[in-house]
């Protein structure tokens, strides 16, 4: 074990943010801490690295731990470079560089036994502790963060916020605590970056909790989500869509058990109301003795949903033409230094198309061009007809920040009925006094959702947006999400959140330099794509590796994996239904246990407990085994 937290609390001016926390983290494991913003993630990371003292409890480190934390934002007071501050991380080892080359140059003078002897040693602990690597270690991490060689050398005083993140992360990284904090840590990060950052992760030696509304980050690299909801922890073995499936199904297992105990409770309410009508002692005593058994049943508390969305389906006011944007050459160069070239792209009525590609590629250009705010080099993009653009930019440009939620829909859509806006900010999670705050006092995540219900009332039929989940949590992306799949229009979107892409996109376009490739599908789909357009390696670095083609067995191998995946699906879904079936007949056994005529026979309600009990070891032997075969179907999937 690395860390153990039992029963934490934490309140801020009487509010309860955390209420008996209870979790340990074990060494290599690799955790995600999820929940609504507000729900106290930073709080408990602060609590952890001794930044804040939780109010009870105890938190419980093992021997000789060491914690990184990278907060969501971070700040040098340095005045070194890049390249100096990640190399920071091994000034003790560069001071035995120092200390071997002094040594080296005496016993050249000397030819001392006794000075060889502790250079040896010296030498040793040099290399055990990365001595020959630490450069190259610095500078792999700096390229795998998407630093490019002309970054190394400049201060960090003159960077942006988002590159001190970088940093800050790299030297985190380095540094190799034995439990890593990361609070958001591919904010900043373009697609290739958090892949590298996938794989660094999954390799780390150490532990890892990671606060990320990156859902496909999560996937690729927990085997424990801790989930914070009404001031509780709840704990799940498995990556993100893993916990996605156990919690519903808890949800579904909760909500039926407190109907059946609401029904039950209901019903024993009834039958005393009737007996208490006979007004005859026997009716009375009877009456009296089922108030005594009611009062002893532990009540359930009703399951909750932390502020589940509602749906919501807008339409477009006016009909595009089929053809929305018609993109042909297009180039452009700032001070005659080309950023794009050659870029065509054509997108139709009710398109949802990703654009993707590497920071600073010209995706926000592109977009710029688009909406009339900069001029192509060369080439031409044109609108078709009655297309009305929606634009949505990371800056939130478009809010006053004087007005409140409210006013500024009211401001943007004088005709809208106050019900109808409050029906659609309640959709974006902007419920009861919710709507009367200042633009000026929301988080960036807030202003986001506010822009984006702004978007969606409008006459808008072709959504353009840029980096639309960036400061969204997990709920609002799936509201986001809902509203585009749903939405009748015509949408274009920067995004790095390829669990967003997946959910959304019907088309990807990939940016480079030199054009575009379009691919016809989700971000899975383009990845496969991607990798069989892979080029071949030169023949002159195969020459120990026996080229290779398809052939019959080759055929017959992926004829017996997709047999063994459709076994391991079926078998899957007969033990869906026989949880179902058990689960059901547990609900009758309960019926039945509460009838006078069968809790009165001794013999037959003895029999319905042994059934029940039978049955309750047997749901538990098909969870397990619905486990097994999910990780069974996951790993025939990645082979």
């Amino acid at each position: 074990m690395i860390i153990s937290c039992s029963n934490i609390k934490k309140a801020f001016d009487e509010k309860t943010i955390l209420n008996t926390i209870s979790f340990h983290i074990e060494e290599y494991e690799k955790v995600a801490l999820i929940g609504n913003n507000g729900a106290g993630k930073t709080t408990l990371f602060k609590i952890l690295t001794g930044e804040l003292t939780a109010d009870e409890g105890a938190v419980t480190y093992s021997k000789e731990s060491s914690i990184g934390y990278l907060k969501q934002e971070m700040d040098f007071e340095s005045g070194a470079t890049v390249y100096e501050e990640l190399l920071h991380v091994f000034d003790s080892v560069i001071a035995m560089e120092h200390k071997l080359h002094e040594m080296e140059e005496e016993i050249a003078k000397t030819s001392s036994l006794e000075l060889i002897h502790a250079y040896d040693n010296l030498r040793m602990t040099f290399e055990n502790n990365k001595g020959y690597e630490y450069r190259s270690l610095v500078k792999g991490v700096l390229k795998g963060l998407g630093f490019d060689k002309s970054v190394y050398d400049k201060p960090l005083s003159i960077l942006s916020g988002g590159q001190k993140n970088r940093v800050a992360l790299g030297k985190l990284l380095l540094e190799e605590p034995s439990l890593l904090l990361l609070d958001e840590p591919t904010n900043h990060l373009d697609i290739e970056a958090i892949e590298w950052l996938e794989g660094f992760l999954k390799a780390y030696k150490g532990a890892v909790i990671i606060i990320s509304h990156d859902r496909y980050f999560l996937d690729k690299i927990v085997n424990k989500v801790i989930h914070l909801e009404f001031g509780r922890a709840f704990t799940y073995n498995g990556n993100y869509s893993d916990y996605v499936i156990k919690s519903e199904k808890e949800y579904e297992v909760a909500v039926k058990h407190f109907e059946k105990q609401q029904r039950e409770i209901a019903k024993q309410q009834a039958v005393i109301a009737k007996l208490k009508q006979f007004n005859r002692e026997k009716s009375l005593r009877r009456a009296r003795s089922r108030e005594k058994q009611l009062e002893k049943i532990e009540r359930l508390d009703a399951p909750m949903l932390d502020n589940k969305p509602m749906q919501l389906r807008l339409v477009p006011r006016i009909t595009s033409g089929n053809d929305v944007l018609t993109i042909k050459d297009l180039s452009k160069s700032f001070d005659q230094l080309p950023l794009f070239q050659n870029f065509n792209l054509q997108i139709k009525k009710e398109d949802k198309v990703a654009l993707v590609g590497p920071n600073g590629v010209g995706k926000t250009t592109l977009f710029k061009i688009i909406m009339g705010e900069l001029e192509a080099s060369f080439g031409n993009s044109q609108l078709g007809s009655n297309v009305v653009i929606g634009y949505y930019d990371q800056e939130h440009m478009n809010l006053t920040p004087e007005n409140t939620i409210l006013s500024e829909i009211e401001d943007a859509f004088p005709d809208l009925k106050i019900g109808e806006i409050r029906n659609v900010l309640a959709a974006f999670l902007f419920t009861e006094d919710d709507v009367f705050k200042s633009i000026s006092t929301l988080s960036g995540g807030e202003k986001g959702r506010v822009a984006l219900a702004k978007i969606m009332l409008s006459k808008a039929n072709f959504l353009i947006l840029d980096e639309p989940t960036n400061h969204l949590d997990i709920l609002s992306k799936e509201i986001l999400e809902s509203a585009i799949c749903n939405y009748e229009g015509t949408v274009l979107y920067i995004s790095h959140d390829r669990y967003f892409i997946n959910q959304t996109a019907t088309k990807i376009i990939e940016m480079n330099a030199l054009g575009a490739a379009e691919y016809l599908g989700d971000y899975d789909y383009y990845v496969e794509k991607k990798k069989e357009k892979a080029p071949t390696p030169p023949l002159h670095s195969l020459s120990s590796t026996p080229i290779t083609s398809p052939t019959k067995d080759d055929w017959k191998k992926q004829k017996e994996q997709q047999a063994k995946i459709k076994k391991c699906e079926n078998d899957m879904h007969k033990l869906e239904n026989s949880i179902e079936e058990k689960e059901a007949r547990l609900i009758e056994i309960d019926e039945l246990l509460c009838l006078e005529e069968v809790y009165t026979d001794f013999t037959r309600s003895k029999d319905l407990m042994q059934e029940k009990e039978n049955l309750t070891l047997l749901i538990q032997e098909d969870y397990t085994k619905w486990e097994e075969l999910s990780e069974t179907l996951d790993s025939l999937r990645i082979e």
